[in-house]
């Protein structure tokens, strides 16, 4: 069985710096170590490794990250779990 491999450049994430505490919040709930600490502040280390399921948004006590969580590769995974035919984020599948 081939590794998954996302698409490059699609995922909606995005982090503003000037709102970021660095209080980690985020880091302890992402599920795919997107993100990471650097001098004290978050930011974004693996992009396209995001599946877009929201937890840091949802988490993130300053408004920090956004993501448009159900669009990408966790929504797809779950429909595809589901038996659900829809579009996936994942090449070669």
């Amino acid at each position: 069985m081939r590794p998954m491999v996302y698409l490059k450049d699609v995922v909606t994430l995005t982090h503003i710096p000037e709102l970021c505490s660095g209080c980690g919040i985020c880091l302890s709930v992402c599920p795919r170590e997107v993100l990471q600490r650097l001098n004290g502040k978050v930011r974004i280390a693996r992009r396209d490794a995001c599946i877009e399921c929201g937890a840091c948004q949802r988490n993130c006590p300053h408004g920090a990250v956004t993501v448009k969580a159900g669009v990408g590769c966790a929504s797809a995974l779950i429909n595809q779990m589901l038996g659900r035919k829809k579009a996936c984020c994942v090449v070669g599948d």
